[in-house]
């Protein structure tokens, strides 16, 4: 599993919880001073997930006030580039003389390196605990101009279109279920996080074009593979498809995806086997048709879904319902 560093203060005495709180963010992430209407009973939530050089985090909190000072920086910095995606609440960012709002849903920009401040407030006394997911890298690992990046500390980075929709995705999925990755998958993970980290950062510059070509090939791929788990019921969706979606030459997109495990074809086909294998071991979908499981996902005939279902698993679909999903293919798979 990948390294985790929780925290909950609910296990400590209201009197000593804002101050623990307060020294783990400082360890965990950068030191700011915090300053909180509900500092004498701070009840929060922590959990650090280190990727090696990348650092994900979930921090849930009452409303606070926060200050990265100049003296605080002078004391000792990281040299990091901070990202954070506000999942509730409201409040305003204000850093290099640019004050933005803090919306939930959209990413918000600042260094390390330079003085900041942000505010974040419930919007109600019935939500009073806010969520925000950051994501913090070294500015060594980020392939832009550090005075091209310093324009866009403090600003609004949309979540919900472009690459920042990735890179939420990304984050929420590592920090929600880091039990299904094992320790050796943190590097893999940590060079995912840097290129659309980086991606995302160009993008918002409108400086795609000067970042190294293996990141925006790492980028570009990260984007197709996402379209592709869109799209997997289309049974249209083809690597020429594909290829025209992405506006590249379908010899472009082959050799995109030549160091990896799977072709496009393969991977297209590969991930349906796996929507369908999953719907025929849901309970609650054991009265569907397999056919209409399997056209759902891209397979219209029947014949052709069994034979590659068959080749995939080692039983044919209904005996993969029939018995249990997983556990049937490994009988199957056992008696050839």
């Amino acid at each position: 599993m990948l390294a985790v560093e929780s925290l909950d203060t609910v296990v400590l005495p209201e009197g000593e919880r804002f101050g623990f709180w307060h020294d783990f963010v400082a360890r965990e992430s950068v030191p700011s001073r915090v300053s909180s209407d509900h500092a004498k009973n701070f009840r929060a939530q922590a959990q650090v997930v280190g990727l090696g050089d990348v650092v994900l985090s979930s921090w849930s909190y009452p409303s606070l006030d926060m200050h990265r000072t100049g003296k605080l920086i002078r004391r000792g910095d990281p040299e990091m580039y901070h990202l954070a995606l506000p999942l509730s609440g409201s409040g305003g960012v204000m850093a290099e003389r640019r004050e933005n709002e803090l919306v939930a849903g959209e990413f918000t920009f600042v260094d390390t390196s330079r003085p900041h401040m942000s505010t974040h407030r419930a919007v109600s006394p019935e939500q009073d605990q806010l969520t925000t997911l950051t994501i913090l890298i070294p500015h060594a690992l980020i392939p832009l101009h550090p005075n091209k990046v310093a324009m866009i500390v403090g600003a609004r980075i949309p979540a919900t279109r472009g690459i920042g929709v990735l890179l939420g995705q990304f984050v929420r999925q590592i920090i929600t279920h880091p039990e299904q990755y094992d320790s050796a998958d943190a590097p893999r993970l940590d060079n995912i996080a840097r290129d659309l980290m980086a991606a995302t950062l160009a993008q918002r510059l409108d400086a795609a074009e000067t970042l190294p070509g293996e990141v925006r090939n790492s980028s570009l791929r990260i984007q197709i593979k996402a379209f592709i788990d869109r799209n997997l019921g289309d049974p249209d969706l083809s690597p020429s498809a594909v290829a025209a979606a992405h506006h590249i030459s379908i010899r472009a997109l082959h050799r995109l995806f030549e160091a990896e495990d799977s072709g496009v074809a393969e991977l297209i086909r590969l991930q349906r086997l796996n929507r369908c294998a999953r719907d025929l071991r849901d309970p609650s979908l054991a009265k569907r048709p397999i056919y209409s499981i399997a056209a759902q996902w891209g397979f219209p005939d029947k014949a052709h879904f069994s034979r590659l279902f068959r080749a995939a698993y080692g039983v044919p679909p209904q005996a993969f319902r029939t018995a249990g999903g997983l556990t049937a293919a490994t009988k199957g798979l056992d008696s050839q």
